[in-house]
């Protein structure tokens, strides 16, 4: 194993010589953050990433985002550094029980987060994201009625903003669901000058309790504007080298899970990606994203419908 220092000059050749691009996922850790040339949230990568003239697309994320990459630029060669990278979200609405369940309600139009497969996205409607869901769903006529799917925490949330009354696929991201609310709250005695904030994946109770709500990009931009000082931050911990990056004079505490001996809440598929599996992915080529055109012409569709009305 090379020393990080080498292996960040190994990657900068490497990626001049095969005209790449690497995008990191604000979950990924530091030193992943900060030699990609995008970092942000999933979909918005996939958007800057196909903007670019690059032939190769090293996607330090999860697989449902590099295939969301690879579906977005057909004609780029998208690659995973490690293939393992799962998401227990997109993984918690498998194809086939989405299909049978998706036949129960005929009448429904199916509106899916962004955080699910490409099988998934083919069987959708319009996607949404964190961000532009409430949009979504309010751009949709009272009278039609709708499959939200994966996430049953962000489902809840968007039907208590909007008065809808969707039909939920009962998903969940291990990450979000892990908060200890009872942890949050010591800790707020402990700061009371802390502001709560947290991802609506998270469940009722937490979001409740938040003093803001919002996507990982509305969070941080949240802790850029806002007048406060100390922040409780309840999404995965990788948030927070951007939160200290861009707000050095501030305080971010990771809120703590249910059952944790370092204090934050990690995705273990997100973690899984280094610096070594950075060059090797470009060095090898290996862990190529590979959709059959079908799928990818079906998963397109309401990607760009999103974008229709979102904007």
């Amino acid at each position: 194993m090379e020393n990080n220092e080498i292996l960040i000059k190994k990657i900068g050749k490497l990626r001049k010589e095969k005209n790449a691009v690497i995008l990191a996922h604000y979950y990924q850790i530091p030193e992943i953050q900060e030699i990609a040339d995008f970092v942000g949230d999933s979909l918005d990568l996939s958007k800057k990433s196909a903007e670019t003239k690059a032939d190769i697309i090293v996607f330090a994320g999860v697989n449902f985002m590099a295939e969301t990459a690879k579906i977005l630029s057909p004609d780029k060669r998208v690659f995973i550094p490690d293939m393992n990278a799962g998401c227990s979200l997109a993984e918690s609405c498998p194809a086939d029980k989405f299909k049978e369940f998706r036949e129960r309600y005929p009448d429904h139009i199916v509106v899916s987060y962004v955080n699910t497969t490409a099988e998934i996205k083919a069987m959708t409607d319009i996607t949404c994201t964190s961000t532009n869901a409430v949009r979504i769903i309010e751009s949709i006529p009272n009278d039609q009625k709708i499959i939200f799917a994966p996430d049953r925490n962000l489902g809840n949330y968007l039907n208590s903003i909007t008065g809808r009354e969707m039909v939920l696929w009962d998903g969940a991201c291990h990450v979000h669901e892990e908060f200890s609310l009872e942890k949050m709250l010591a800790l707020l005695k402990m700061y009371p000058k802390a502001k709560l904030i947290a991802h609506p994946e998270c469940q009722r109770p937490v979001l409740i309790a938040a003093d803001f709500v919002g996507s990982t990009s509305a969070l941080l931009k949240f802790t850029e504007t806002d007048s406060g000082s100390e922040y409780i931050v309840a999404t995965e911990s990788g948030i927070l080298h951007q939160m200290r990056k861009r707000n050095p004079n501030k305080t971010f505490i990771p809120a703590p899970p249910i059952d944790s001996t370092c204090g934050c809440n990690d995705c273990r598929f997100m973690k899984l990606h280094d610096l070594q599996k950075i060059y090797d992915s470009l060095n090898e080529e290996k862990f190529e994203v590979n959709l059959s055109s079908e799928i990818m012409e079906k998963a397109r569709k309401p990607i760009l419908r999103m974008f229709e009305l979102s904007n």
